[in-house]
């Protein structure tokens, strides 16, 4: 059993020029937190040398550390062992990257957020940011993978390791990059020591425009984006030209300026929506295939491997259903819903709190000798019978439909497994499927055979 101190390792979680982050466990309390490790990669410590590197590293916890802030991510320990440093920070196992399925060539496209959802997202990282600056702290590496996501969906910004005080400079070597391909402000690029937090908020513009997207910014980012999104009108347009002026002195001063334009977008978006609603016929959540065959989803657990999972799960290239079967649920008393196209009886919210995979399980075994519902024969869906639950991402009049579900549960364990120490769960808002490690913690929703 490999341990780090006092830690026992679990996992390799990520790996950069640096360092390596793993996934440990504290005993005898076994709680889970993520340790940053000093590992650079050798060409680093040619570059930079050892001392420089372990300054940086140590800048990082220090930073980080003196930081209180409900967006961004703390540090709670910091240790040497084996001679090399570390330190150990909360962890959360999910992350905006995660959530639109950007993947290692990140210009290929990405999954698309429902509005309300990259709001919220983009509100919190600005809040995040404007606590930052205000300390006089530079990120330089804002992008989604940097944004993690806690059990409540609220954003942890993270990775401090590029962060610079005001008015610090570092020796480097010229031709060594910070920051992110794609997602780096052009005067990042050319002089690191000299951006300031425009430079964030160029990022983050780049990042909040893939929320809305689905793509990268590119040469006519504002054409692209009306037709992407419909939801987004030319005053958005205004805002991402503010936000990704290649001349910082031509964005917005602050992220608390780029907080409030984005309130006045987000308040006309809502007034849109009302007008939209008001105006239209009732509109009934489902799907737009009435067509499509409506065969008995697979309700037997089984172990499925990410190589087999798109086929298998009936998945596009970002982990999509590539059809959306017309759904239909009926009440059932106040908490449950009977979708008799399919014969399944759900539960119409589900656990109270999200709880790890095993306990997900429990829950279920507790709502059986309960008699919930009147129904002792509940259990955890499979992929497929969750599938059966996701929409299209709602635009325009889509938002005025009621939806028969609890929306604090989005995020539900499947009963499949992916490993030993992964299962499969369904992102009902984004709607796409993935798999995590069966500590992370998930909403737990039962369905049944029907009469």
């Amino acid at each position: 059993m490999k341990r780090i101190g006092r830690y026992i390792v679990r996992g390799l979680l990520g790996r950069g020029g640096m360092s390596r982050v793993y996934l440990v466990e504290l005993p005898p309390i076994g709680r889970m937190a993520a340790l940053k490790r000093l590992e650079p990669d050798p060409l680093l410590v040619r570059l930079l040398g050892e001392n420089a590197l372990r300054e940086m590293f140590l800048g990082e916890a220090v930073k980080m550390a003196r930081l209180s802030h409900p967006h961004l991510l703390s540090v709670h320990d910091y240790d040497e062992a084996d001679g090399r440093p570390f330190a150990v920070m909360d962890h959360h196992f999910l992350n905006v990257g995660i959530l639109i399925g950007e993947r290692p060539r990140a210009e290929l496209p990405s999954r698309i957020l429902r509005i309300d959802r990259a709001l919220e997202i983009a509100r919190e990282t600005l809040d995040g940011l404007a606590y930052l600056h205000h300390h006089g702290i530079v990120h330089l590496d804002i992008k989604p993978f940097n944004l993690l996501l806690d059990e409540r969906g609220a954003v942890r910004i993270a990775d401090f390791g590029l962060s610079r005080l005001r008015g610090e400079r570092r020796s480097r070597p010229s031709h060594l990059n910070v920051g992110s391909p794609w997602y780096a402000a052009p005067e990042q690029e050319r002089d690191p020591e000299a951006a300031d937090g425009r430079a964030d908020l160029y990022a983050f513009g780049v990042t909040l425009y893939r929320l809305l997207t689905g793509r990268l910014p590119g040469s006519d980012f504002g054409r692209e984006a009306l037709l992407l999104n419909p939801d987004l009108d030319h005053g958005w347009i205004a805002f991402f030209e503010r936000l990704l002026d290649p001349d910082p002195a031509g964005r917005f001063s602050s992220a608390a300026e780029a907080n409030a334009s984005l309130e006045a977008l987000e308040a006309a978006w809502k007034q849109r929506r009302e007008r939209t609603c008001a105006s239209a016929a009732s509109v009934s959540f489902s799907s737009a295939e009435p067509g499509a065959a409506q065969s008995r989803p697979r309700s037997r657990s089984l172990k499925i491997s990410p190589s087999e999972a798109q086929e298998r799960f009936g998945l596009d290239e970002i982990l999509r259903p590539r059809t959306y079967a017309a759904r239909l649920f009926e009440p059932r008393g106040a908490e449950m819903l009977c979708d008799p196209a399919l014969g399944l009886i759900w539960q119409r919210g589900g656990s109270p709190y999200p709880i790890p995979w095993r306990e997900a399980r429990d829950y279920v075994a507790t709502l059986n000798r309960e008699g919930f519902g009147g129904i002792a024969t509940w259990r955890l869906p499979t992929v497929e019978e969750l599938l059966s639950l996701i929409a299209p991402t709602p635009h325009g009049a889509d938002f005025c439909a009621e939806a028969p579900f609890a929306r604090r549960q989005k995020a539900l364990w499947s009963c499949d497994r992916s490993s030993f120490t992964a299962a499969w769960f369904v992102d009902l808002e984004v709607g796409f499927v993935s798999r995590l490690d069966r500590r992370a913690r998930l909403f737990a929703r039962a369905v049944a055979d029907g009469a």
